[in-house]
């Protein structure tokens, strides 16, 4: 089997490291970008299997970048990450389509690990566990 590709996108360079590296242990071989322009600018240049993106971005959030890559007819799962307690961003997630799933930080990286099972549906991640990592979470 092939190698799965993942986008990681977040401003926060702590949080953008632990999501990566979280995302890297499950075999998975990572990207990053640090701003939704650059998710978007990096998306039409590669071939990835997953994003997994923070909302809050300078210049255009994680939301607005990924909506841009649905309207561009992008169909790639899509875990959305965030410290924000919002319905409409629940909503916004929700409109993304099935293989959306929004993920409130903190968040341990068994929770962040299930969302990406649940959206990939792919037998070659393994289960794998470790602390919690985010705002607030004892790492």
């Amino acid at each position: 089997m092939g190698s799965l590709f993942a986008l990681v996108a977040d401003d926060d360079p702590e949080m953008l490291r632990m999501v990566s590296e979280a995302v890297e242990e499950l075999g998975v071989d990572v990207t990053r970008a640090t701003t939704g322009d650059e998710l978007i600018s990096k998306l039409a240049d590669g071939c990835f299997d997953l994003v997994v993106t923070d909302v809050s971005m300078p210049w255009m959030t994680g939301l607005q970048a990924m909506h841009a890559a649905r309207t561009a007819g992008l169909s790639i799962p899509i875990v959305v990450i965030t410290a924000l307690r919002d319905a409409k961003i629940a909503a916004q997630v929700a409109a993304l389509g099935a293989d959306a799933i929004l993920l409130p930080k903190p968040f341990g990286i068994e929770q962040l690990h299930a969302a990406i099972r649940g959206v990939l549906h792919d037998a070659r991640i393994p289960p794998v566990g470790r602390p919690a990592v985010g705002p607030h979470a004892s790492v």
